[in-house]
């Protein structure tokens, strides 16, 4: 009797883990993929840190119940990275932002491997990251939408003032 009673509570436990990271993918608008092991506990605690401040969500969780988890979202294209151990980063606010913190501390802490990305529904290779950790933020592609049209706003002042000029100088001739 002990014993189908651990086990159901056991099921139940993982039916809510499959249900929160569902939850978590379904929220989501970017997924990586990475394999933490040899990654010192003090170095994971630091990476937690900086992906809430990113707005990044990170789990570990099994990988039967991670494929469970991703079934029926955009991420389904990477149950075949759920292999060993395995960490999901969920970007929830911007969709470079696990891509980004990812790739900085792999290259922080060699023994930490990106093994996958997905980003839309399409697979994206560990090798391709900078695809989506290059994405500028809203508040820089914003930056760069302003400089452009300062930039065009100043040529057209700079052509109008020259036409003006060129005008004044064949009235003057």
């Amino acid at each position: 009797m002990l014993r189908s009673k651990s086990s159901g509570t056991t099921s139940r436990r993982q039916k809510a883990i499959v249900a929160e990271v569902n939850e978590a993918a379904n929220a989501a608008l970017s997924v990586v993929v990475a394999d933490s092991r040899g990654v010192t506990v003090g170095a994971m605690t630091a990476l937690r840190k900086e992906a809430r401040e990113a707005g990044v969500q990170l789990r570990v969780v099994r990988n039967t119940l991670a494929r469970l988890a991703v079934d029926g979202t955009s991420f389904e294209c990477l149950k075949d990275s759920f292999v060993g151990p395995t960490l999901i980063a969920f970007s929830i606010e911007h969709p470079g932002a696990a891509a980004r913190l990812l790739k900085d501390f792999a290259k922080a802490e060699e023994k930490f491997e990106v093994k996958a990305l997905a980003y839309e529904g399409e697979l994206i290779a560990a090798a391709d990251i900078d695809r989506l950790a290059k994405l500028p933020t809203y508040d820089e592609a914003i930056a760069s939408l302003m400089m452009t049209m300062k930039e065009a706003s100043a040529g057209k002042l700079a052509r109008t003032l020259a036409a003006i000029r060129d005008q004044k100088e064949e009235a003057a001739a």
